[in-house]
């Protein structure tokens, strides 16, 4: 009998065992934020649907015409398509990441590119939300508030206005990057972390 065979065979599974045992542990790892990122797009759609229902509200909160009324329906209904397709997507991604199987890196991998996929929808839902209200707004002062609104531009200058609309969109786009980061995208960094480290140890 070989003894120097067997205590290298020996080594090398105990080797191996560690290498097993390290990859698990840093999986494990994974399952931290994964379960973050789920109950928070859990909620998400919760605050979205409650949001959609008080915005059906707002023509008799605010006490609109009939033919404001209208138009805010149309806007209503345009919103609500754009967010009938987010949630569809959204949806689908959080029932499919149940379903995986998340005791390989392969999966994570794939948690971690869809996840960013629904950011990048979410930040544009929020963008294209964000611009039919501006455009609601627009038109509601020109429909009901012509007067003063006309009297308005008539003071200001199309640099201002300009100057005004760019700022508008500046602040409309650190405000949906960084709650986009803050809700969701620092804790799929830490499962970007566990899969680079899963792949420079392989």
């Amino acid at each position: 009998m070989n003894f120097d065979n067997i205590k290298n065979e020996w080594n090398t599974t105990d080797q191996e065992e560690t290498n097993i045992s390290a990859d698990m542990l840093r999986i494990k790892q994974a399952h931290t934020p994964i379960d973050i990122i789920r109950k928070k797009m859990k909620h998400e759609f919760f605050y979205q649907i409650v949001a959609l229902i008080i915005m059906a509200l707002f023509p008799y909160f605010f006490g609109f015409s009939a033919e404001m009324k209208l138009v805010y329906l149309i806007f209503y209904a345009i919103t609500c398509g754009f967010t009938a397709y987010y949630f569809f997507k959204f949806y689908r991604f959080y029932k499919n990441s149940y379903d995986m199987s998340i005791d390989t890196r392969k999966s994570i991998l794939w948690f971690y590119y869809e996840m960013k996929l629904n950011i990048e929808l979410y930040k544009a839902l929020t963008y294209i939300v964000a611009f039919i209200g501006v455009a609601f707004i627009a038109v509601y002062l020109f429909v009901e508030k012509a007067s003063v609104f006309n009297k308005i531009l008539s003071k200001l200058s199309p640099v201002y206005l300009l100057l005004n609309c760019f700022i508008s969109i500046l602040i409309i786009g650190v405000i949906t990057e960084l709650w986009a980061w803050y809700y969701y995208g620092k804790y799929l960094k830490r499962v970007k972390k566990v899969v680079d480290e899963l792949d420079f140890e392989n």
